[in-house]
């Protein structure tokens, strides 16, 4: 199975457990991977054969975005549900999200959780 890969999608958002972080806001990045087969997408060289990326970077601002949720388990998983729904050509999608600078004594550069869906 052939993979394509978007990596390091960043965005703007105000989730987190903590009322500031809601008001402030974050950063955020996103990895996603698509397992499907691409050797159609590599003859003919049509975008209809693969995927779209403004597609998927569309479907992740919307969640990201949106309304604040309290945990970025909860937005991994919303962003890999409407992925999965959005494009049935993958055959599994895997979701890496990663808060910035996230609010904790002592210096982390991120946390990070990755959720998959396999067909």
């Amino acid at each position: 199975m052939d993979k394509l890969v978007l990596k390091g999608l960043k965005f703007r958002g105000y989730h987190g457990f903590y009322d500031k972080e809601r008001v402030d806001g974050n950063d955020f990045e996103v990895d996603l991977t698509f397992h499907l087969s691409l050797e159609d997408a590599g003859v003919s060289d049509e975008l209809e054969k693969t995927i779209d990326y403004s597609i998927a970077q569309k479907i992740v601002a919307e969640v990201i975005e949106g309304k604040s949720k309290k945990l970025i388990e909860h937005l991994a998983y919303l962003i890999g549900e409407c992925l999965t729904n959005e494009i049935e050509s993958a055959n599994s999608v895997e979701v890496t999200l990663r808060k910035l600078n996230p609010p904790m004594p002592g210096i982390c550069e991120y946390s990070e959780v990755t959720l998959s869906w396999p067909r």
